[in-house]
């Protein structure tokens, strides 16, 4: 797996189970897959020679983020490496502009859009506006709300390439996780809700709360019809709004992702061990839920000060010995994502309080 981070950090735990070992190339021997991973090469993404000396030996390389250039995985395919997804799938999560224009073609549901040139390609739109980094926004990075035309320009002038996007009414915002095998069988979860914060995910409910039967249909199968119309080979999440008219697509990425995290203990097949499945071309495993109401809360960093991590998991464990923590090993710094907890009970508005509570806890310790 390319990349260190905490989802190369749960999928490795997803493949010990299944026998398998998994080696990460990794830019710090501290990053969090790093940490705990057996097989660590210490390397950076966009070095070629070092993605070719990494995939020696390996019989598959899949991806923790969508940032390898794509003309370097493009350079190892041709050499015979085993990527999933390939380079053909993957640009569409790359590339944003790439993306509208498939997803277009496709007919899937998307927003009004256009490439930027120049002011007028935005005022088109209608203000406000959503403006997006075609490449490397994450998190809420590469993402702007734009109100006027000034604004706009002092975006247009920094020279990063843009596409522009209408300001979707939505109602909410839902996920619909699926995973396609090389033999072309797909399995979908079920629809979630996620809930955002300063662009930043901070909960997830399954199932989405209230989300009509056959809205919840129609958006597994976008996803599956996406999956094979793309040639995706591993996990597709697909990030959408839903609206008074229906559902709009508003992302697209084909790796473990934070709105399925929630699976570990949530679901009978976790996001990760299917992720190694679909890669390594195995059947696909159940996806049912594992109790009727799960809610996964991330963990973010708080200020500096007060009782360790340690301590504040102690205070948690004794005061809900049912909610679930996954730490990442990282570095506390305010905001940044350093775990998530998972919480399943019967009720979704008790489990979503819980999980709430025990996120807070951890990130403020009071």
């Amino acid at each position: 797996m390319v990349g260190g981070g905490q989802l190369a950090r749960m999928t490795h735990q997803a493949a010990i189970s299944l026998g398998q070992s998994l080696r990460v190339l990794s830019e710090s021997p501290d990053d969090s897959a790093a940490l705990v991973a057996a097989d660590v090469r210490i390397g950076t993404h966009t070095d070629l020679a070092a993605l070719r000396e990494f995939a020696k030996g390996c019989e598959a390389v899949t991806f923790d983020h969508e940032h390898v250039p794509t003309e370097h995985i493009e350079a190892l395919e041709a050499e015979g490496v085993k990527i999933f997804p390939g380079s053909g799938a993957l640009v569409f999560a790359q590339d944003k502009g790439m993306m509208r224009e498939r997803l277009a073609a496709l007919k899937a549901p998307v927003p009004r859009w256009r490439r930027v040139n120049d002011i007028s390609d935005m005022s088109e739109i209608g203000w406000p506006v959503v403006a997006k980094a075609t490449r490397g926004g994450y998190d809420g990075r590469g993402v702007w709300v734009l109100d006027d035309e000034k604004a706009a320009a002092e975006l247009i002038a920094t020279g990063t390439p843009l596409i522009v996007e209408e300001k979707v009414a939505l109602k909410r915002e839902l996920a619909a996780l699926v995973a396609r095998s090389p033999f072309g069988q797909v399995a979908a979860y079920p629809v979630v809700e996620t809930v955002q914060k300063d662009g930043i995910c901070v909960e997830v409910l399954a199932p989405a709360p209230g989300l009509p039967e056959d809205l919840a249909v129609q958006a597994q199968q976008l996803a599956i019809d996406l999956a094979n119309a793309l040639g995706v080979v591993g996990l597709l999440a697909v990030e959408l709004f839903e609206t008074d008219e229906g559902i709009v697509v508003n992302e697209l990425a084909m790796r473990p992702h934070n709105s399925g995290h929630w699976t570990i203990e949530g679901a009978r097949t976790s996001q990760f061990e299917q992720h190694l499945r679909a890669v390594l071309d195995y059947p696909m495993g159940e996806t049912s839920l594992t109790a009727p109401a799960v809610v996964m809360a991330n963990v973010l960093g708080g200020a500096p000060g007060g009782i360790s991590i340690d301590e504040r998991l102690h205070h948690l464990f004794a005061e809900d010995p049912g909610a679930r923590v996954h730490l990442y090993g990282k570095q506390v710094r305010p905001g940044r994502k350093i775990g998530h907890v998972t919480v399943l009970g019967d009720d979704m508005t008790s489990v979503r309080a819980r999980a709430a509570r025990a996120a807070r806890w951890l990130q403020e310790g009071a």
